[in-house]
């Protein structure tokens, strides 16, 4: 008798039990210390099981960021903001309550341990891609951004923002601090004020600017997911 065909749904919701559990466990241990006996064990699934779905560990965890990257790029955009200094403080935000976001972002090993090693080298660790040099250049096109930079140059700015801030918090003792909230302040009011013109630009156009990005860069985030997921549709 032929085995009847698994449920799309069910494998799905498997799938994302499966991702629950490695997240739970990566952050208890790291990377390098959690194995899939491990993530099946804590899933409750067989270690085959876990095979049926991603062929390596490397692709587990791959996929696991992936929908991190996809669920933050989810939320931001959920906030509707319309200029590139909302845009930084929801971004700075949404990393800063995301653990593993955040790991991946500052390469920490002792989260991420070869994985954040392997994305330093490969220069994936910024979870935006190329759509945001696009979106940089457009902004200057309608009158928000400095006109004497490029888009390299801007992105330079804020990605140095952004790094330096979540950077120096780690070397700060706890009593100094910033509270999440107040840093993603900061990392916009400074980074947007550097590279910002100034003047109030096309309020119409830029808006429609920042909803054109997110809604490309959320696009390209579930299209990495899906495929890691190995399905059309997966729910959010």
């Amino acid at each position: 008798m032929a085995r009847p065909a698994a449920d799309p749904a069910r494998q799905l919701e498997r799938a994302h039990r499966i991702l629950d559990a490695a997240a739970e466990l990566i952050l208890r241990f790291g990377y390098d210390k959690t194995t899939i006996d491990d993530v099946a064990r804590a899933a409750g699934v067989a270690k085959g099981t876990i095979y049926l779905h991603w062929k390596t560990r490397d692709a587990l965890f791959a996929a696991l960021l992936r929908r991190e990257r996809a669920r933050l790029l989810d939320d931001v955009r959920q906030s509707a903001p319309a200029t590139h200094h909302d845009l930084l403080e929801r971004l700075a935000a949404e990393l800063l309550r995301r653990p593993l976001m955040k790991a991946s972002l500052l390469g920490d090993s002792a989260v991420l341990g070869k994985l954040a090693r392997r994305k330093r080298e490969s220069g994936a660790a910024f979870p935006l891609g190329r759509q945001f040099e696009v979106y940089l250049d457009t902004l200057r096109e309608h009158g928000a951004l400095r006109d004497d930079l490029t888009a390299i140059e801007h992105l330079t700015v804020l990605t140095s923002t952004l790094y330096g801030f979540l950077i120096a918090q780690r070397y700060l003792p706890d009593d100094v601090r910033l509270p999440d909230e107040r840093l993603a302040e900061l990392v916009a009011d400074v980074g947007g004020g550097a590279v910002g013109s100034g003047a109030p630009g096309d309020a119409q156009a830029i808006a429609r600017a920042t909803k054109d990005f997110l809604d490309a860069a959320v696009e390209v985030a579930h299209a990495k997911l899906r495929a890691s997921l190995g399905t059309k549709e997966y729910p959010t």
